[in-house]
């Protein structure tokens, strides 16, 4: 039934279904974007929730980005995904190449340890004794090391690089290459696709996290932007007044102006990556 040429009103269903579809998702988008700019005399009229702003205020994003907690725990969420996903990268690039090379020390082995990963995974009072005993309470190793491995980008890279050519590897290794120089020159080109993927769905972990913050953080400094997000939009944390003893900004628009500035990196970050999501998921979960 999927072979045909569709009619014209199989056309037209599809794009009301499309319209549909895409109404769902940026209604609640413009919802927060229009009420972290309205005043709060528009929000009050609205009932809390502003559709289409009457009077653009940029009283909020000014308030929150000069200075105080959550221009600090930007620059801390900042860091802590440019960090992980570099150091998930590295470790799950390496730990993919050394598992899809067959026959290699420790490698049946090795592998069914990942895999059992994806079965029983950590409790959260093992990982608290762990991290404690390690002395990364109240640092921002916290929110790197325990996460910075995942079974399931660790699959994905490897199923990929299984699938590349094995004429290649043998072909440099008939010539004296070592096994880095194929992984750097070889493996690594050749699967940038999937890295992107994988570093696309590493930092938007890392991006989003805020358990383990709460978990692992007392010192509110050190709080990402996630765990400020929270506070202000589950426990309705007041803005307090600054030293110039002005009235701040309405508590709605700062909470809906803290959304925006956690949603804004990842929808500036994806479209240079979605190109890839077919290639380097599809790919790499067809070869385990």
């Amino acid at each position: 039934m999927w072979g045909h040429r569709p009619g014209p009103l199989t056309n037209i269903l599809r794009v009301v279904a499309f319209v549909i579809l895409i109404a769902l998702v940026l209604f609640p988008f413009l919802i927060v974007v229009s009420t972290s700019l309205s005043t709060g005399q528009a929000i009050t009229d609205a009932g809390g929730l502003v559709v289409i702003p009457t009077e653009i205020s940029l009283e909020a994003y000014t308030r929150i980005l000069t200075g105080g907690v959550v221009t600090q725990s930007l620059l801390v969420s900042i860091v802590v995904t440019a960090a992980g996903t570099a150091i998930s990268l590295v470790v799950t690039v390496l730990a993919a190449y050394s598992l899809s090379r067959v026959g290699t020390l420790w490698h049946r082995g090795l592998l069914m340890t990942v895999l059992l990963t994806f079965l029983f995974a950590p409790s959260i009072i093992p990982l608290y004794v762990v991290v404690q005993g390690l002395g990364m309470l109240d640092t921002l190793w916290a929110l790197i090391l325990p996460t910075s491995l995942s079974a399931f980008n660790l699959v994905i890279v490897r199923g990929f690089i299984m699938n590349l050519p094995p004429e290649l590897f043998e072909a440099a290794r008939i010539d004296g290459a070592s096994e880095w120089w194929v992984l750097t020159r070889l493996a690594v080109p050749l699967s940038k696709s999937v890295i992107a993927v994988v570093g696309l769905f590493y930092g938007v972990t890392y991006w989003n996290a805020f358990f383990n913050a709460m978990l692992y953080l007392r010192d509110t400094s050190n709080w990402p932007l996630q765990l400020v997000l929270r506070t202000y939009v589950l426990q309705g944390a007041p803005l307090t007044l600054d030293n110039t003893g002005e009235i701040p900004p309405p508590s709605q628009a700062v909470q809906m102006a803290v959304v925006v500035i956690a949603i804004i990196p990842v929808l500036l970050v994806y479209p240079f990556v979605q190109r890839h999501l077919t290639k380097g998921v599809l790919t790499g979960a067809l070869k385990g």
